[in-house]
């Protein structure tokens, strides 16, 4: 089945509140947008083309992204001319071409997201996975992806199957790329936003792990909604005669194979901020990390605000700095909210709903007045629209009924990419249907 397609213009007749139509059974995103913020569907443009076109000029002179264990820092100006020679490299030395997949396979290193955005930049697709899956579990992602090179970092690489060409992350040979690229840069390449910008693999809740086509459209759109999202804060913080927002720093204990760690990467370089890489989830060098590096912006799960309102050591830290903590990959109760809120009463929680077929975004608070609707996932993202639908009828229901959630717009996937011999890239049709 071919993609959705974007959705119109809401129509009118739609209850302001909740955004549902009547007369289409429709939820609307209620969330204002710019029509021509998003680039013509028609311009050929990369999602690293897009994220570096979104950045100020001249470029931020903060960090682009930081190393939380060592502090070893990457400047913008350096992360674009990296991305510019290790392209480069990629296209004359390895001969990736569009289309072309590549497994990335290492922990949330510094040269990771520098690999992401030279291979998108050259019409490359990302197929990040996770370094700690088994020989096994990398067999069944190969199958589904089928890459054409392979890189991991040492410690992984011996676990991939033998048939895929692999280079190594940190070797004199992954080293000799970006010298090559600065000899000889990619020539311009025509890549349509409907291509294939990321393959990321599910968690497998369901089964076994599917893997999810995104496209540089997909990709863009969600940079957009984020890029308009800072711009609309600035706008009301003007207007009510305070500051703008500063500059976000976001620790990202996240991995970046997860399509969670991948998009806030994508956020924070395209939106000139800075990104603290921690290559495991660990309670009290996150703390350490808050109070280091200023840390404003914490993307995180329910259990760590729980760990935090009962640490003794958090309190031990000047964690002054952070404003926002953004709460997702599980709903977070009121009573966990509210205790939250009474020890850190100067921290915005911040929740979201998403999932990798919908880019990581689907619906989320923005104001702080939505984030006390504790509870609540947040409102319909831009440009997106919703049907809660009977699983059994097929009927489209209204606002507080229960059903399967379908979901149509800019940031919904292109395909599901099925391990099927006899047809090597079979599809499931385009809609999210998630069970709510």
């Amino acid at each position: 089945n071919p993609p959705m397609a974007e959705p119109a213009a809401a129509p009118t007749g739609i209850d302001p509140r909740s955004g549902f139509c009547a007369a289409t059974r429709t939820f609307h995103s209620v969330r204002s947008s710019s029509a021509d913020a998003l680039p013509p569907e028609s311009l050929p443009i990369t999602a690293a083309a897009y994220a570096f076109s979104l950045l100020a000029s001249p470029l931020p002179d903060r960090p682009a992204l930081v190393d939380a264990a060592t502090g070893i820092a990457v400047s913008y100006p350096f992360i674009i001319a990296s991305v510019r020679s290790l392209a480069g490299g990629l296209w004359s030395s390895l001969g990736l071409r569009p289309g072309d997949v590549a497994l990335v396979v290492a922990p949330s290193r510094l040269e990771v997201p520098v690999l992401h955005f030279a291979l998108m930049s050259i019409g490359a697709v990302v197929s990040p996975a996770n370094p700690a899956s088994t020989p096994e579990e990398y067999a069944h992602q190969v199958a589904l992806s089928r890459p054409v090179v392979a890189f991991a970092a040492p410690e992984v690489a011996d676990k991939l199957p033998a048939h895929v060409s692999c280079v190594v992350l940190g070797s004199d040979a992954y080293e000799s790329l970006s010298s090559a690229g600065a000899e000889a840069a990619p020539p311009p390449v025509a890549v349509k936003q409907s291509d294939t910008a990321a393959v990321l693999y599910s968690s497998g809740t369901t089964g076994r792990v599917k893997a999810v086509a995104i496209t540089h459209r997909n990709l863009i759109a969600l940079m957009c909604t984020h890029a308009e999202n800072r711009k609309r804060a600035a706008a009301e913080a003007t207007d009510a005669g305070k500051e703008p927002p500063p500059p976000a720093v976001t620790l990202l204990p996240l991995p970046l194979f997860h399509v969670f760690g991948f998009m806030m990467v994508l956020r924070s370089v395209s939106m000139g901020d800075t990104a603290v890489l921690m290559e495991r989830f660990d309670f009290g060098a996150v703390l350490r990390a808050i109070e280091r590096y200023r840390v404003t912006l914490l993307p995180a799960a329910p259990p760590v605000l729980v760990a935090m309102i009962k640490s003794e050591e958090a309190r031990r830290h000047d964690l002054s700095s952070l404003l926002v903590i953004a709460v997702g990959g599980a709903p977070l109760g009121r009573e966990v909210a509210e205790r939250f809120a009474a020890v850190f009463p100067s921290v915005q929680i911040v929740q979201g709903y998403g999932l990798t077929e919908s880019s990581g975004a689907v619906a989320g608070t923005v104001r702080p007045e939505e984030s006390m609707k504790y509870g609540s996932a947040g409102k319909l993202g831009s440009r997106l629209q919703a049907k809660i639908v009977d699983p059994t009828t097929g009927e489209a229901l209204g606002p507080g009924q229960r059903g399967e959630l379908w979901i149509r717009g800019p940031l919904v996937m292109k395909a599901m990419l099925i391990d099927d011999d006899s047809s090597p890239k079979t599809f499931y049709k385009s809609i999210i249907c998630v069970v709510v």
